[in-house]
């Protein structure tokens, strides 16, 4: 009895110390629960994808450039971009976007700011370089980015901006209206003398009105107020007057549209949304599509793409477009040479 006793203390132990080794062994290469979690949790940070927050900037509100923002939108969306959207009044544009762009440039909120039209960007451009912080600008619809001292050049911008021009198709544009108007000999063209995108285009159809045997009648404007007084002054001189990409000759076209149709004078646009307004015709650029593209260059530059290494896009490939309704009204054809050209009519 006593070696039977003597044998079931020493299974005894023996069972005791190979639970506590295998216990030693077990706790060798574990961690704590709480360890273990913030580890995967730390893992999952680094591997998730940043969110980026964009500011958009529109210099005010047009139709052309609410296609821009439009565009812009929908590849921000397709990319999961955050961003929210100011946009400048009719009465205050340039102090709106000036404002808004040094808010955007000092909060630390945003990543990048997309601006539209050529006032709004060099509101950007300067409210970054003012602030001192690296927050690429990529710029919409600015026709002549080198003239706006935007960027260096077209091929290597040299600055943190870069973005897309709306290069406006003039030849294509004086085409169209000599071949509506083949006896035109004096064409008028309204402007504002502090756009540089203004000054670059009115150079442009200077020279192709030149090289056309067309007299071209320019009237300058220094703010939106001065419309009516210069249509007033434009229209009896010209057979036709042609729009450029000014903002607020665009913005305020209905003055112009309503003087000339007193005059009997046809008013060509530079875009679609201006011949559904009253324009007769224009060579018009898809703005929708330009902004859709400049919103896909701003999501290559967030995803590290060198903004002043980055060319800036050029659209200038233009289409056709005529207003039916305001050619019978002036008693002139399409030219057969557009007959496939697409045609609207004037929106109410």
């Amino acid at each position: 009895m006593k070696k039977y006793s003597k044998v079931l203390a020493l299974v005894m132990c023996l069972a005791l110390v190979l639970s506590l080794v295998l216990s030693g062994c077990g706790n060798t290469n574990s961690k704590p629960a709480s360890q273990n979690n913030n580890s995967l949790a730390d893992a999952a940070t680094a591997d998730a994808p940043k969110e980026f927050k964009v500011g958009i900037i529109q210099f005010m509100p047009h139709s052309s450039l609410d296609n821009c923002c439009t565009g812009i939108k929908t590849a921000l969306d397709e990319n999961h971009i955050n961003y929210d959207v100011q946009i400048g009044s009719a009465a205050s544009p340039v102090d709106d976007c000036q404002g808004y762009a040094a808010r955007m440039a000092s909060t630390g909120e945003y990543d990048l700011i997309i601006a539209i039209a050529t006032p709004a960007a060099t509101a950007a451009y300067s409210a970054v370089r003012n602030a001192s912080v690296n927050i690429p600008v990529v710029f919409c619809a600015v026709s002549d980015p080198v003239a706006a001292k935007l960027v260096e050049s077209i091929d290597v911008p040299g600055n943190n901006c870069t973005g897309s021009s709306d290069a406006f198709d003039i030849p294509s544009q004086i085409e169209i209206i000599k071949a509506v108007q083949p006896e035109l000999t004096h064409l008028g063209v309204l402007y504002t003398t502090t756009e540089p995108n203004s000054l670059s285009q009115l150079a442009q159809l200077r020279e192709e009105c030149e090289n056309n045997g067309i007299e071209l009648v320019d009237q300058g404007i220094n703010e939106a107020a001065d419309l009516p007084a210069a249509a007033a002054a434009l229209i009896p001189q010209v057979d036709a007057v042609t729009n450029l990409t000014d903002n607020n000759v665009v913005d305020n076209m209905s003055v112009l549209l309503e003087q000339a149709k007193a005059a009997n004078i046809p008013v060509y646009g530079s875009e679609i949304e201006q011949v559904k307004k009253g324009c007769l015709a224009a060579a018009s650029i898809d703005y929708a599509a330009l902004g859709e593209l400049t919103g896909g260059l701003a999501v290559k530059i967030l995803n590290g793409a060198n903004a002043a290494e980055t060319p800036v896009l050029i659209v200038s490939e233009s289409t056709p477009v005529f207003n039916t309704d305001v050619a019978a009204e002036l008693g002139l054809e399409i030219p057969q040479a557009y007959a496939d050209a697409e045609k609207v009519t004037t929106a109410e």
